[in-house]
């Protein structure tokens, strides 16, 4: 392989061009290569079936009745717009009768502009939320099919033998992932609970509910010589770690 095809595919290129990230001139750049190379074509076609399951398996719900619920406080608003519409012409009309009332068609105009308010920020904080989760996605499926993505097995230690979990560092990108496959059960007073240690500062991961989902990636913090730990701890999650109870380490 050429060596300047060897050097594109290490970059993340491919996968920006497969989610719409790159720039006019980096979309140039990798159509150029994928029509002039075909180990570059082969490549790009594996990352995109790749992408298409991976998007199907992580695929997000939007939280249920949530548009209906906007749609419907639109039609009110619209239909209270309206409403106010022709108050206004009827209070300009009967304006020396009933001068008091042009304070209440002020409040009732007040009150549309602040649920208008209300429903752009709720219709904002959803593409926030989306705009973050899609972030996400795009760093895992980087650190899954780079080829300077390091992968460490993660065993527990005597007092959670049947821990498994994999850990995906990727140094180049300066990302970080863990996925827990396997925990042993605990009473119902206890929890798994992960944590981080990143330039000499304990970060608190937050507690690890379940496994149900197997192929889910957990993001972890990325630092030179960091290393993170999973410690049993009581019902709720820990502020502190319980070094008595560490059952597994993660170095990265």
């Amino acid at each position: 392989m050429k060596e300047k095809i060897r050097i594109f595919l290490g970059t993340d290129l491919l996968e920006k061009y497969l989610l719409g990230t790159t720039t006019l001139e980096e979309s140039m750049q990798v159509e150029r290569y994928i029509a002039m190379y075909p180990e570059v074509r082969k490549t790009y076609d594996e990352l995109q079936a790749n992408l298409e399951t991976f998007a199907k398996l992580h695929s997000l719900k939007t939280p249920e009745g949530l548009k209906a619920k906007i749609l419907n406080r639109i039609k009110a608003q619209n239909t209270g717009r309206r409403k106010f519409q022709r108050y206004a012409i009827a209070a300009s009309i009967t304006a020396f009768l009933f001068a008091g009332s042009s304070y209440f068609f002020w409040n009732q105009n007040q009150n549309l502009q602040d649920e208008n308010v209300i429903v752009n920020n709720k219709i904002r904080n959803l593409e926030e939320d989306m705009k973050e989760q899609l972030e996400d996605v795009r760093n895992q499926f980087i650190v899954l099919n780079n080829p300077q993505t390091k992968k460490y097995t993660v065993n527990g230690n005597k007092k959670a033998k049947e821990l498994k979990a994999v850990a995906y560092i990727n140094p180049v990108k300066k990302l970080s992932y863990i996925n827990v496959r396997s925990l042993p059960n605990l009473p119902d007073n206890q929890c798994y609970q992960m944590w981080a240690e990143v330039n000499g500062e304990m970060v608190n991961l937050g507690v690890i509910k379940n496994v149900d989902d197997k192929d889910r990636l957990r993001p972890l913090p990325y630092a030179e010589n960091a290393v993170g730990y999973i410690t049993i701890e009581p019902q709720g999650g820990n502020d502190t770690p319980t070094v008595q109870n560490i059952v597994a380490n993660i170095s990265y």
